[in-house]
């Protein structure tokens, strides 16, 4: 049968669009959410929170608000605590910043210019610090409140023992401090700050173990809180892991959105996932050793707020099968890890 070269070139054509389309569609359906809607959602503030945090098990978190001060929550059965109020000399002075130690003893709550601790288990505040000459900008406790992190606006990093009150001072950085992280025992710390680098530190010492050099402001740091692991990203696209026995490059996260920029980050405890939040809405699960992109979530915006969003304060696993997040929209939310 004779068929002309017009109907040849029409129908590869043809079949190169449907082809096309078919792609599309495919890379849509692929890069949509795990779940559209989360299996629970908890209301922890009314309007929204200015900072929160979840505990590494999953079983508690502390939401800091305009109306309801800082509350902890028993997440299991979603009950109030305890409510807590940092005292505030001015509407400016108010908690954001939030850390629970890795062993659920204490929290740690700052505001720009003081900080508080609080026992998780009697309800009591266990001190009561202010900062001269700058502002604080990140926070990190270890376990039962020996020793405490704070990230300052003029480029230290003040690292307290709460026994003997000594304070050390990291002066590495020479640009305000972005992100501080400190692995459960308080004997190691890392900093990032706008001068484009990253720091893993001796913390009795003050002496660098790790730097890590970045291309722009070094915006989150993590560290897994079983020593494996380090986490470095900065404000241009670029999010490392790091291996923290070697200092070694193990994997760069792959497929960012464009300028993604990190608010939480947490380690799966059989140290193969890596799940971070965005201020975005957006929580992604990565897999460890490839960098990629295994699902991703979207926490319910802040109520009344257009364009709508919302801040991820805080995700982690609860267990193999799920994941729990805290946001800006002021609600806990549980989410299923799809199947592999």
């Amino acid at each position: 049968m004779f068929i002309c070269n017009h109907h040849i070139k029409a129908s590869a054509k043809c079949y190169i669009k449907l082809l096309f389309i078919l792609l599309c569609l495919n890379n849509l359906i692929g890069c949509q959410p795990a779940g559209k809607e989360p299996l629970q959602r908890w209301q922890h503030a009314t309007d929204g929170s200015y900072a929160a945090n979840i505990s590494n098990d999953g079983k508690y978190s502390v939401v800091s608000s305009i109306y309801h001060g800082v509350g902890l929550w028993d997440l299991e059965n979603n009950e109030n605590l305890f409510n807590w109020y940092q005292q505030q000399d001015n509407s400016d002075n108010l908690v954001l910043a939030v850390d629970i130690s890795d062993n659920n003893s204490h929290v740690l709550t700052a505001s720009r210019e003081n900080f508080a601790l609080w026992n998780m288990k009697t309800g009591h505040s266990e001190g009561y610090w202010k900062i001269q000459n700058s502002n604080i900008r990140d926070i990190a406790i270890a376990n039962n409140g020996k020793y405490l992190l704070i990230g300052k606006a003029n480029g230290t990093v003040l690292h307290i023992t709460r026994s003997s009150g000594r304070r050390l001072e990291f002066l590495g950085h020479k640009e305000k401090i972005n992100s501080v992280d400190m692995i459960p025992n308080g004997r190691v710390a890392m900093s990032g700050g706008s001068d484009f680098i990253a720091y893993v530190w001796d913390t009795s010492s003050g002496q660098v173990i790790y730097r890590f050099n970045h291309t722009s402001r070094v915006s989150k740091v993590a560290l897994d809180p079983k020593g494996r692991y380090a986490f470095s990203a900065d404000s241009m696209k670029i999010a490392k892991i790091w291996d923290l026995k070697t200092g070694l490059l193990i994997k760069q996260l792959k497929h960012l959105d464009r300028q993604e920029v990190f608010s939480s980050v947490q380690f799966s405890p059989d140290g193969k996932q890596l799940l971070t939040g965005s201020p975005s809405r957006k929580v992604n699960l990565w897999d460890i050793q490839t960098g990629k992109r295994i699902a991703s979530w979207r926490v319910k915006p802040k109520n009344k707020n257009r364009p709508s969003g919302a801040v991820v304060y805080s995700a982690v696993f609860r267990d193999n099968n799920h994941i729990l997040t805290e946001s800006s929209s002021g609600y806990a939310e549980l989410w299923p890890i799809p199947k592999q």
